[in-house]
């Protein structure tokens, strides 16, 4: 009901009634642009509100449902009832129009940028433009300082962001304006100097595009620490998810070592890292703090060391990790206490853990991230026929693999094994030979026969990574009732150019 009063407060309802299973009124078409929205009730648009991410969801339109809207009162008489007329459509273009024409402008805005250059006096040498603007317009935004006695301000500005300057002061009149790879990031250095916070978080938006061209991570890496300098949160979240998902590629590249202390320790609090195991995360961590030497405190290093997750740690591992961990006799004290607590997650039962107070059932230590090698993950690439099965019905082939995973990897369900096929449907014949319905195409499935009522105490929340011609992970969704769609490039997460995926299939049991 609090997402349904938002929906209502948009369409300009008094509040909501009611929310409707969508079997009433049938299903909707087209992108799911937000899924897992946590709404206060009080916001004035669902965008508002939290969410993953833009076209990150795991829904399809079976979910969908109504919501009923409350109208005026019904004790209010014909004379007194509210009849609301809505021109403000025009308003935007008629606002420009003022702009464009300068009529009536009383506050000046001068835009300085430095050339580069000298002047014969050793001075910088500047170029500058004079915006003529409106107070009344610009007062909705306090750091334009165009208050009473106020006539003119100066703007200092990079010579590249200069051009879009105008740009910027017309959208304060619109709300609207056309923005461009090479305009976004001085679209939203200005939003930020002057506080117009709708701008800047929809422009920030707008970087998950351009993440994927760096195979360096420069830019993905320096886009983040911009991000935390503006205080985007919207873009922090997009760089570092990109970042924790294509983790092992980062470790790999040019920008490993300079990662800030603060971005690293953020990644690896993160459930949705992509990596071969943990004992993978504690290798590139303790090489990056055997990089940087004595620049890293102790103090960072611990801080660093305890979050990983070592209950995760496969046991056998565990067990020699004393002759192979780099920085083991240096802090003999913290890597002797994480793998007392990883032995007993190993061999107790998580109830049983759950009795002794030292144990917190919220810790991250006992929760998986991502994953992707043996036994715990499979691949799916449709167009290579030879490198998996196939289930033919009627000449069509369906991709198929299976594999055969623990029911956790606790050391205590090692022989304990669930089976499992993944599936990947290209066309509704494939799903219909096999007895399905899809909604769209493609469809991955990932499914499991084994019988699994007497393991209450985990469940399977698996994912499905879609990997862009084999070089980034561009997309996770969940699998829901066992399956998950690809409704195309409008809802990815990261662009894929020609849609050219390869499929992850990656199960992931946890204690409940």
């Amino acid at each position: 009901m609090a997402e349904a009063q938002v929906v209502c407060r948009q369409l300009h309802f008094p509040g909501a009634k009611s929310v409707v299973i969508g079997k009433d009124y049938g299903k909707a078409s087209g992108p799911i642009w937000l899924d897992d929205l946590t709404c206060k009730g009080t916001e004035n648009h669902l965008f508002k509100c939290a969410f993953k991410s833009w076209g990150t969801t795991d829904c399809s339109h079976k979910e969908d449902v109504g919501v009923i809207c409350e109208t005026t009162g019904t004790n209010l008489t014909i004379s007194d009832s509210t009849h609301s007329l809505d021109h403000s459509i025009s308003l935007s273009d008629e606002l420009g129009q003022i702009f464009d024409s300068g009529n009536g402008c009383d506050f000046q805005i001068l835009v300085q940028s430095a050339t580069g250059n000298r002047n014969e006096d050793g001075a910088p040498e500047m170029v500058a433009t004079t915006i003529c603007t409106h107070k009344i317009v610009l007062s909705q935004f306090p750091l334009f300082n165009a208050s009473e006695g106020m006539t003119s301000i100066t703007v200092p500005i990079s010579q590249s962001c200069q051009p879009h300057f105008t740009s910027f002061i017309r959208y304060i009149y619109t709300r609207k304006v056309d923005v461009t790879f090479s305009s976004a990031q001085c679209l939203h250095w200005m939003a930020y100097k002057f506080g117009v916070k709708q701008l800047m978080e929809d422009t920030g938006r707008l970087f998950s595009k351009i993440l994927p061209e760096d195979p360096l991570f420069k830019t993905q890496v320096s886009l983040y620490e911009y991000a935390e300098e503006t205080g985007d949160l919207v873009l922090q979240e997009n760089c570092i998810q990109y970042l924790a998902w294509n983790y092992q590629n980062l470790t790999r590249s040019p920008a490993w070592t300079h990662l800030s202390v603060d971005l690293l320790g953020s990644l690896l609090t993160r459930s949705d890292l992509v990596v071969p195991d943990e004992y993978f995360v504690l290798q590139t961590v303790e090489s990056w703090i055997t990089e940087k030497g004595n620049s890293t405190s102790m103090k960072t290093q611990l801080d660093l060391l305890n979050r990983i997750r070592f209950p995760m740690i496969p046991a056998e591992v565990l067990y020699n990790l004393e002759d192979n961990s780099s920085l083991y006799s240096t802090h003999e004290k913290v890597y002797r206490e994480n793998i007392l607590e990883a032995f007993q997650f190993n061999v107790l039962l998580f109830s049983d853990l759950m009795s002794n107070p030292k144990f917190n059932r919220e810790n991250d230590h006992f929760q998986p991230r991502f994953y992707t090698a043996k036994p715990w993950s499979t691949v799916i690439i449709p167009d290579q026929t030879s490198s998996f099965n196939h289930y033919q019905y009627g000449g069509h082939q369906t991709p198929t693999k299976s594999l055969t995973t623990p029911v956790h990897n606790s050391m205590i369900f090692k022989r304990n094994m669930v089976n499992w096929e993944a599936n990947v449907f290209k066309n509704q014949y494939e799903c219909s030979n096999r007895g399905l319905r899809c909604d769209s195409l493609p469809m991955a499935r990932l499914i499991t026969y084994n019988q699994l009522t007497d393991q209450r105490n985990v469940i399977f929340r698996n994912r499905l990574l879609l990997i862009c011609q084999g070089k980034y992970i561009c997309h996770v969704q969940d699998f829901k009732a066992n399956t998950a769609y690809v409704n195309g490039s409008q809802v990815l997460t990261y662009p894929c150019p020609d849609n050219q995926y390869t499929y992850r299939f990656v199960v992931r049991p946890e204690y409940v």
